[in-house]
């Protein structure tokens, strides 16, 4: 027995450090939501995620102070959980922009114009297919994001046969992408705003500037003004996740007492194993759950579906790649060492795995149950399609020299 239980736990180490773990998590859990929906468990699966409800905080009675916050499971996950996994969306994106791949114009620009080509074309597809829908179009954003994680862990399958600029390329436009896409959530997906809650967001946002002036390297401090941060961004009715975006920023990458100690990668490294193991595959078995029956190919011609499927697939390989060639030949920027074309094309394509964003952006977007499943069956079968499309095409030119 205790063999047994050594050779599984030395399994699990392992398996935790291969770089797709991740991704195989995300896909076993998503894989899981869609089994129960489809079972008579589904109905169990619902109530535990919409129906109970959890009470945080307190209400004072003489004064009519209310800082009460009651969601649902789903909501908590979705409002809660996913703060943490832009907090760490947040410290990626600065540590890329202080010391990593977009810390210069030259590592910046190709990533950056992909990134954007990569958010509009997607838009533009949903926007045609939906235009004559009013109601649909508050989903234009949803194909226009990447899942890091998930595309990262396709293209580590294939190891070492994909050249290291194809996957510091993919990373640089995802990191972006998640900027892009934390922008969009921040302007076009926040409702009702109440202004009283912004002084205690502004005062926790001054708070984190003096710390990080200050150069204090107490994650604690960070992590306490973060909070607060956090429940005021919420109570405002802007989208409380931008708080975890917000609160990263302001975190050092160095202590200046001890040069070798970073807080930020500290944060990083202790953050990631929880969000990719534990945040992530806990919202995508929470969104993934699409209840097969009544659905027939007429769903799949859903304007929703069929413009999220579309713009996922085609808008973002179209969007990427045409920008790619674009600033490539036009001098702006040179092509990523060791990388031939059709790897680029494959790489474009594999950015079509919106996943973990779009479901998020999708949730936002409507309130509506039916329209919700027209956007997860889009987001899956369009995120599906990219990936096995991606890989295929980027394993058959793993051994071709570039152009």
């Amino acid at each position: 027995m205790r063999q047994f239980f050594v050779r599984t736990m030395g399994f699990t180490k392992d398996f935790m450090h291969m770089e797709a773990a991740g991704g195989i998590v995300l896909v076993g859990a998503a894989l899981l939501a869609l089994l129960i929906a489809n079972t008579p468990l589904f109905g169990i699966y619902d109530h535990l995620l919409n129906g109970i409800k959890f009470r945080f905080g307190f209400v004072s009675p003489e004064t009519g102070f209310d800082l009460q916050l009651e969601k649902s499971i789903l909501l908590w996950i979705n409002d809660g959980l996913m703060a943490l996994f832009f907090f760490l969306v947040g410290l990626e994106i600065k540590r890329e922009l202080v010391e990593g791949e977009l810390s210069t114009r030259d590592r910046a620009l190709l990533p950056a114009l992909a990134a954007v080509g990569g958010m509009l074309a997607p838009a533009a597809i949903f926007w045609f297919i939906n235009q004559d829908y009013p109601h649909n179009m508050a989903g234009w954003a949803i194909p226009s994001a990447t899942d890091i994680a998930f595309a990262l862990g396709v293209l580590a399958l294939l190891g070492s046969r994909a050249p290291t600029s194809l996957k510091i390329l993919l990373t640089a436009i995802a990191v972006i992408d998640d900027l892009g896409a934390i922008i969009i959530i921040a302007l076009f997906y926040s409702h009702g705003l109440h202004p009283v809650p912004f002084y205690f967001a502004a005062a926790a946002l001054l708070g984190l500037f003096i710390l990080n002036r200050r150069n204090v390297s107490s994650i604690p401090a960070y992590v306490i003004l973060g909070v607060i941060l956090w429940v005021s961004v919420l109570q405002s009715g802007v989208h409380a996740t931008l708080a975890g975006v917000a609160a990263a920023l302001f975190v050092p990458t160095r202590c200046r007492r001890d040069p070798e100690y970073s807080p930020l990668k500290t944060l990083e490294h202790t953050l990631h194993p929880w969000i990719v193991f534990g945040v992530l595959p806990l919202f995508a078995f929470a969104n993934a759950g699409v209840p097969f029956a009544g659905m027939g190919l007429h769903s799949l011609v859903d304007p929703v579906t069929l413009g999220i499927v579309l713009g996922l697939f085609f808008g973002k390989q179209i969007g990427i790649f045409l920008v790619l060639v674009l600033a490539v030949k036009l001098g702006l920027s040179p092509r990523p060492a060791g990388a031939s074309w059709l790897q680029l094309y494959g790489v474009s394509i594999l950015c079509g795995i919106g996943f973990t964003m779009s479901l998020f952006i999708g949730g936002l977007a409507y309130q509506d149950v039916a329209m919700q499943a027209s956007v997860r069956l889009g987001v899956l079968l369009g995120s599906l399609i990219s990936a096995v499309v991606g890989y295929m095409i980027l394993s058959r030119c793993a051994h071709t020299k570039p152009a």
